[in-house]
């Protein structure tokens, strides 16, 4: 107890230190803030991490020029839990996007569902208000689909995208389209304004998202203010997508198509920033959402290397993220860290950018990591893995404990719909959930990064870990509240079109396979 409480508090002094430092460059204008988030992109999907097609140019020169995190991760292992902790700095646990319905289940926002993003949730736009940003999202939401819930409810100053994936299509009785928003105003639809054609895989979403994003750096440049921008495009994710010009370009199929176009597409917004002169004024972070969904691979879905499982599972696959982070005149090039990294650092990096502190009226989970970006240094910390409102997994250092193991059910696997296809690992990738809170099974990720090799209980090694890490978990848990579950009910009178005699509330349950969205939002 005694290091872990020392750890944090060397933590917060270095987030001090440093926010101070961005205050103390004086009188000029903070930062310009950019995130790049894919959606179901693998940690194996880009050159650099060793994908031997090398089909990612942008991004492996982006990394080349700047700093790559072997070691960073998702805060959840899927899309909406995700999101809200990158907004919010903190563990869906405390934000409220989990559910209670069933045990160690994941959750996300469908159309369907009641709750989103609480009010009581400071998002990172709102806060950058403070030092005069101005702020757009691009892309998926995710955080709620009614009116409260809005992006621009939650301090973006713009939006254009989706509040939901680019599931479908529907028939527009029982269920519409997903509806696509110019920040008020609905615009269209996916598979009708913004087609997507799921037979050869064509969609211009893409170009369009891109387009949206040089636009608004051209105008906040005009501006002479500084900007936020969110860049939450969904290619990546199963029905995988791509436009003309880039389909049948890859090695790697259609998957591959979309990211040959996501990589070029990055491409030409740091080419952008480096024609307006802004690349040195300009922070740029780029990361996925969770690992590649191998549900829907090797079609449609990427890669997560030499890492076990994928999506909706909290093995490495699922939760190891690929990230760059990439500031000229500040990032020396050709940097890697291994700074233990999550998602949510991004809200405290980004609010230490622009002279802000973090709210001190909750917990926040995410880290400043400008020591680990600008100055090399290392920090110790936990990092929890939750499904649901279970506590899975805890990562120390290079040892990382299971609490509870299991990929998905019986029932789901039998049908076809398999999380870890061809990883089988005895007593590991269970497809019932066993519990090893009593004597977790431990791994050490530098060794044996695949977690196929459990610790012996009874090894000094295992004791070592297990004593450094229980301390961790305590603290954590003793300290924990909860926020209101905003994932566990469903009403289909909410969505954004609804047939008459919808009204009826239930508990959000996985619904039957012959829904065409496979991907089921309670597993």
């Amino acid at each position: 107890m005694r290091a872990v409480a020392a750890a944090t508090k060397g933590w917060r002094l270095l987030l001090v230190l440093s926010t101070a430092g961005i205050a103390a460059a004086g009188a000029r204008q903070p930062p310009n803030i950019l995130v790049l988030l894919m959606d179901d992109m693998g940690w194996g999907d880009l050159g650099v991490y060793g994908e031997p097609s090398r089909e990612t140019p942008n991004l492996d020169q982006m990394a080349a020029e700047g700093m790559l995190f072997p070691n960073f991760y998702s805060a959840n292992p899927l899309c909406s839990p995700s999101r809200a902790a990158l907004l919010t700095g903190r563990l869906p646990i405390r934000n409220g996007f989990y559910t209670t319905n069933a045990h160690a289940r994941n959750a996300y926002t469908p159309q369907e569902v009641v709750g989103g993003i609480p009010d009581s949730e400071l998002l990172l736009p709102e806060l950058l208000k403070e030092a005069g940003y101005t702020s757009k999202i691009v892309g998926k939401w995710h955080l709620g689909h009614r009116p409260q819930f809005h992006p621009l409810k939650h301090g973006f100053d713009e939006w254009f995208g989706s509040p939901n994936c680019h599931f479908g299509p529907y028939d527009n009785r029982a269920r519409p389209n997903i509806p696509v928003y110019r920040d008020w105003e609905m615009v269209g639809r996916f598979y009708e304004e913004f087609p997507i054609n799921l037979k050869t895989g064509e969609a211009n979403l893409t170009q369009i998202y891109l387009e949206e994003a040089l636009d608004f750096i051209r105008r906040q440049q005009a501006r002479q203010r500084p900007f936020f921008l969110y860049w939450a495009i969904d290619a990546t994710h199963a029905p995988v997508y791509a436009s003309r010009s880039f389909l049948g370009t890859s090695r790697r199929g259609r998957y591959g198509d979309a990211v040959r176009e996501v990589d070029a597409s990055v491409g030409r917004i740091l080419r952008l920033l480096r024609e307006l002169r802004l690349g040195e004024s300009t922070f740029v972070f780029f990361t996925s959402d969770n690992g590649a969904a191998l549900v829907s691979a090797p079609e449609q879905g990427g890669s997560n290397g030499p890492f076990l499982c994928g999506k909706q599972t909290t093995f490495e696959g699922g939760m190891r993220v690929p990230a760059i982070a990439w500031w000229p005149g500040h990032i020396p090039a050709g940097q890697v860290s291994h700074q233990l990294g999550s998602i949510m650092d991004l809200f405290s990096t980004s609010l230490s950018l622009a002279g802000l502190k973090p709210p001190r009226d909750r917990a926040v989970d995410g880290l400043d990591l400008l020591p680990a970006i600008l100055q090399g240094q290392l920090m110790d910390r936990p990092m929890f893995y939750y499904r649901g409102n279970t506590l899975m997994a805890v990562t120390l250092g290079l040892y990382k404990a299971h609490f509870w193991t299991w990929t998905n059910s019986w029932e789901e696997f039998k049908q076809g719909i398999n999380f870890c296809p061809g990883q089988n690992v005895s007593g590991v990738t269970t497809h019932t959930q066993e519990e090893h809170t009593k004597l977790p099974l431990m791994f050490h990720l530098g060794r044996d990064p695949g977690e196929r090799y459990p610790l012996s209980f009874g090894s000094a090694e295992y004791q070592d870990a297990l004593g450094r890490i229980t301390p961790a978990v305590q603290q954590h848990q003793e300290a924990l509240v909860p926020g209101q579950p905003q994932l566990n009910v469903c009403n289909q009178a909410v969505m954004n079109w609804a047939p008459p005699g919808c009204e009826k509330l239930g508990k959000c349950l996985r619904p039957p396979e012959s829904v065409p969205e496979k991907c089921s939002w309670l597993h």
